[in-house]
């Protein structure tokens, strides 16, 4: 007798800003993310999240504009375009205290904090999360940003992920190792703490060197969910090792079937199983009660995309070095990135007739940022044949907030639950519990090897 599939796993992909992914949508009277400052908004979105079951609210981030170094942000600042943008790690604390059950991601680049300082950071907000924190590692792509934290310029593509494993390695080291179970002691007649169990960790590496110890007691995660979401060869061996949880932008079925399949793969040769990495699909949604419906609402949503500010949001219409135009006319094959490789390259697949250019991203890139339109039973076998191919979970993708996902709760998620792709309701206890079913990491990832390894 062969078992039910899992259900799907459902995230918010969201921006603690006006203009993350669907650009020209803020301008939409339904919309509310033009206030995001309002810290009001997105509690209530977390409830709201919380009510209709997802898993998790993942905050994307960037430290930089897009559009090169010492590029003009006339675009940026006239579409909202990540500009302004505010710090999701601040926001979590208060969104932790206002729901009980709802994992709290953000992304957090390995550029723009130093990793003892982060390490300690999320230790604190793992802890008053109760064990809900994950956080999205990434490497920047943006060469403003890396002039913001006082460098001339972005490491190469690849040297960017060398970087960016010991990063890891020393806030593995502070989060498994520095502090041994039973440390904490809270003796009112003796120790607060176990001297002997608290350890530092002499970390001295080739970009960082950090004494230690971890300040803070064990968080009931230690390390949080990790997330990546890297497409190119090193992005997807890098999380092959290190992630838990992969979110992907396939443009096709057939092609997320491919990745996660490779991705699957590179985990079992990295010393790991198979199941120990899931991926996640970006999908934006369009309901109606019928499909003519929800035609007539896509064709109202596309009245407000703007086209500009897709076009600064692929950051390849610009030389990333120097700031300057790439010619319309210049072949995608030929632009010059350090980041977004393998967002590249799905663009161009998206044009299987003629080699794209410069002038067709804006096009392109809305085609990327996958919909499914029609009704809550049609949207159902969609996702049931995107389960199909391997994906585990949805990065659900709004419009506007927070009408997108008062209206898949309300209206899909009840179809999506009686069909068995959706969950009845939360496992108790931590963020990975929820979803591995164990509070902390396994002991096949390469953090575990820390574990005891200061004593």
């Amino acid at each position: 007798m062969t078992s039910s599939p899992a259900p799907l796993r459902f995230s918010a992909f969201v921006m603690y800003t006006a203009s993350h992914i669907q650009h020209g949508l803020w301008r939409h009277p339904d919309a509310r993310q033009a206030d995001f400052e309002d810290v009001g908004l997105w509690v209530d979105l977390a409830r709201t999240l919380e009510r209709g079951g997802f898993d998790a609210m993942f905050f994307a981030d960037v430290v930089g504009v897009y559009g090169g170094a010492g590029a003009a942000y006339d675009i940026n600042a006239r579409e909202g375009l990540q500009l302004p943008s505010h710090d999701p790690s601040v926001l979590l604390s208060a969104l932790a205290v206002s729901t009980e059950h709802l994992g709290l991601a953000f992304t957090s680049s390995t550029l723009q904090a130093h990793p003892f300082e982060f390490a300690r950071r999320v230790s604190t907000l793992d802890h008053i999360s109760r064990g809900r924190i994950g956080w999205n590692i990434v490497t920047s792509h943006l060469e403003n940003a890396a002039r913001n934290f006082g460098h001339d310029r972005l490491l190469d593509h690849d040297e960017r992920y060398a970087q960016a494993q010991e990063y890891l390695d020393v806030a593995y080291k502070l989060w498994e190792g520095s502090w041994d179970d039973g440390a904490l002691l809270k003796d009112r007649q003796g120790a607060y703490a176990d001297p002997a169990g608290i350890h530092r960790i002499d970390h001295h590496g080739r970009w960082y060197d950090v004494e230690g110890p971890h300040l803070v007691s064990p968080s009931p995660q230690r390390t949080p969910l990790l997330f990546q979401a890297g497409a190119s060869p090193a992005g997807a061996a890098f999380a092959a090792r290190n992630a838990e949880a992969s979110f992907i932008l396939a443009p096709d079925r057939e092609r997320a079937r491919d990745i996660v399949a490779n991705g699957k793969r590179l985990a079992v040769e990295a010393g790991r199983s198979a199941d120990d990495i899931s991926y996640y699909q970006g999908i934006t949604f369009i309901i109606g009660s019928t499909e003519e419906e929800a035609r007539r609402k896509e064709a109202e949503i596309d009245e407000y995309l703007s086209a500009d500010a897709f076009f600064v949001h692929s950051n390849l219409g610009t030389d990333q070095r120097t700031g300057q135009p790439i010619p319309p006319d210049t072949l995608l094959k030929d632009v010059p990135t350090q980041g977004g490789q393998g967002q590249l390259e799905w663009l161009r697949q998206l044009s299987p007739d003629r080699e794209p250019t410069v002038a067709d991203l804006a096009r392109l890139s809305a085609k990327l940022r996958g919909r499914i339109v029609g009704t809550p039973e049609q949207i159902a076998d969609e996702l049931d044949a995107w389960r199909e191919v391997g994906v585990a979970g949805i990065n659900v993708m709004n419009w506007m907030i927070p009408s997108s996902y008062e209206e898949f709760i309300d209206h899909v998620m009840p179809v999506l639950r009686r069909r068995g792709l959706a969950a009845e309701g939360y496992t108790e206890g931590t963020l990975r519990r929820k979803l591995t079913g164990r509070d902390t990491l396994p002991d096949t990832h390469p953090a575990a090897r820390y574990r005891g390894a200061f004593a």
